[in-house]
Protein backbone atom coordinates (compact mmCIF):
# COMPACT_ATOMS: atom_id res chain seq x y z
CA UNK A 1 0.00 0.00 0.00
CA UNK A 2 0.96 3.47 -0.65
CA UNK A 3 -0.40 6.90 0.86
CA UNK A 4 -0.88 9.76 -2.13
CA UNK A 5 -0.60 13.43 -0.66
CA UNK A 6 -0.64 16.70 -2.86
CA UNK A 7 -0.68 19.86 -2.06
CA UNK A 8 -3.01 20.57 -4.89
CA UNK A 9 -5.87 19.42 -3.09
CA UNK A 10 -6.85 19.96 0.22
CA UNK A 11 -5.61 17.78 3.22
CA UNK A 12 -7.77 15.22 5.02
CA UNK A 13 -9.32 17.17 7.64
CA UNK A 14 -9.50 13.86 9.97
CA UNK A 15 -7.76 10.74 10.59
CA UNK A 16 -7.43 9.45 6.62
CA UNK A 17 -5.35 9.81 3.31
CA UNK A 18 -6.49 11.72 0.18
CA UNK A 19 -5.87 8.15 -1.43
CA UNK A 20 -4.32 4.95 -1.69
CA UNK A 21 -2.91 2.75 -3.89
CA UNK A 22 -3.34 -0.96 -3.39
CA UNK A 23 -1.95 -3.20 -5.85
CA UNK A 24 -3.01 -1.54 -9.87
CA UNK A 25 -5.77 0.71 -7.98
CA UNK A 26 -5.71 4.11 -6.42
CA UNK A 27 -8.83 4.55 -3.70
CA UNK A 28 -9.79 8.28 -2.97
CA UNK A 29 -10.94 9.74 -0.53
CA UNK A 30 -14.23 11.59 -1.05
CA UNK A 31 -13.55 15.41 -1.78
CA UNK A 32 -15.70 18.21 -1.06
CA UNK A 33 -15.41 21.88 -2.25
CA UNK A 34 -12.60 23.03 0.04
CA UNK A 35 -9.50 24.83 -2.00
CA UNK A 36 -6.51 23.46 -1.85
CA UNK A 37 -5.63 25.57 1.30
CA UNK A 38 -8.81 23.91 3.35
CA UNK A 39 -11.18 27.29 2.58
CA UNK A 40 -14.68 26.42 2.10
CA UNK A 41 -15.77 27.41 -1.39
CA UNK A 42 -19.57 27.99 -1.13
CA UNK A 43 -21.59 28.27 -4.03
CA UNK A 44 -24.27 26.21 -5.71
CA UNK A 45 -23.86 22.85 -6.85
CA UNK A 46 -22.48 23.66 -9.93
CA UNK A 47 -19.78 25.54 -8.58
CA UNK A 48 -19.19 23.23 -5.49
CA UNK A 49 -18.87 20.03 -8.30
CA UNK A 50 -16.45 22.09 -9.93
CA UNK A 51 -14.12 22.53 -7.31
CA UNK A 52 -14.71 18.61 -6.31
CA UNK A 53 -13.88 17.53 -9.32
CA UNK A 54 -10.67 19.63 -9.75
CA UNK A 55 -9.76 18.57 -6.13
CA UNK A 56 -10.53 14.28 -7.41
CA UNK A 57 -8.19 15.33 -10.59
CA UNK A 58 -5.20 16.77 -8.46
CA UNK A 59 -5.26 13.65 -6.35
CA UNK A 60 -5.55 11.05 -8.88
CA UNK A 61 -3.08 13.30 -10.85
CA UNK A 62 -0.67 13.09 -7.97
CA UNK A 63 -0.88 9.16 -7.74
CA UNK A 64 0.45 9.16 -11.62
CA UNK A 65 -2.93 8.79 -13.70
CA UNK A 66 -6.16 10.94 -15.11
CA UNK A 67 -9.68 10.97 -15.28
CA UNK A 68 -9.69 8.79 -17.76
CA UNK A 69 -7.93 6.38 -15.85
CA UNK A 70 -11.36 6.37 -13.04
CA UNK A 71 -13.43 2.99 -13.41
CA UNK A 72 -15.99 4.13 -10.45
CA UNK A 73 -17.38 6.93 -8.78
CA UNK A 74 -19.49 7.00 -5.93
CA UNK A 75 -21.55 10.74 -5.58
CA UNK A 76 -23.27 11.55 -2.66
CA UNK A 77 -25.48 14.83 -2.63
CA UNK A 78 -27.38 16.58 0.07
CA UNK A 79 -30.47 17.27 -2.29
CA UNK A 80 -31.08 14.76 -5.48
CA UNK A 81 -32.79 17.90 -6.67
CA UNK A 82 -29.10 18.89 -7.98
CA UNK A 83 -28.59 15.75 -9.94
CA UNK A 84 -29.26 17.88 -13.16
CA UNK A 85 -27.03 20.48 -12.05
CA UNK A 86 -24.10 18.42 -10.86
CA UNK A 87 -25.19 15.48 -13.69
CA UNK A 88 -23.90 18.84 -16.70
CA UNK A 89 -20.48 19.59 -14.45
CA UNK A 90 -19.86 15.90 -14.25
CA UNK A 91 -20.07 15.32 -17.61
CA UNK A 92 -18.61 17.76 -18.98
CA UNK A 93 -15.27 17.03 -16.92
CA UNK A 94 -15.03 13.39 -18.00
CA UNK A 95 -16.26 14.10 -21.40
CA UNK A 96 -16.86 10.85 -23.58
CA UNK A 97 -15.04 8.37 -20.51
CA UNK A 98 -17.97 7.37 -18.51
CA UNK A 99 -17.10 5.42 -15.41
CA UNK A 100 -19.53 3.52 -13.89
CA UNK A 101 -21.55 5.88 -10.85
CA UNK A 102 -23.27 5.20 -7.75
CA UNK A 103 -24.98 8.35 -6.88
CA UNK A 104 -27.21 8.67 -4.20
CA UNK A 105 -28.90 11.19 -1.24
CA UNK A 106 -27.67 11.33 2.00
CA UNK A 107 -28.61 13.33 5.28
CA UNK A 108 -25.61 15.40 5.71
CA UNK A 109 -22.09 16.10 4.56
CA UNK A 110 -18.73 17.55 6.19
CA UNK A 111 -19.06 21.10 6.36
CA UNK A 112 -22.46 21.29 5.10
CA UNK A 113 -21.49 20.96 1.73
CA UNK A 114 -23.84 20.06 -0.97
CA UNK A 115 -21.89 17.46 -3.20
CA UNK A 116 -18.69 14.97 -2.18
CA UNK A 117 -16.89 12.54 -4.64
CA UNK A 118 -14.97 9.51 -4.34
CA UNK A 119 -13.83 7.25 -7.23
CA UNK A 120 -11.40 3.81 -7.57
CA UNK A 121 -8.86 4.36 -10.90
CA UNK A 122 -7.35 2.01 -12.29
CA UNK A 123 -3.07 2.81 -12.72
CA UNK A 124 -2.70 0.26 -15.22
Amino acid sequence: MKVIQTPNAPAAIGPYSQAMIVGDLLFTSGQIPLRADGTLLEGDITVQTTQVLANLKAVIEAAGANLNKVVKTTVFLKSLDDFVAMNKVYGDTFGSHTPARSTVQVAKLPRDVLVEIEAIVSLT
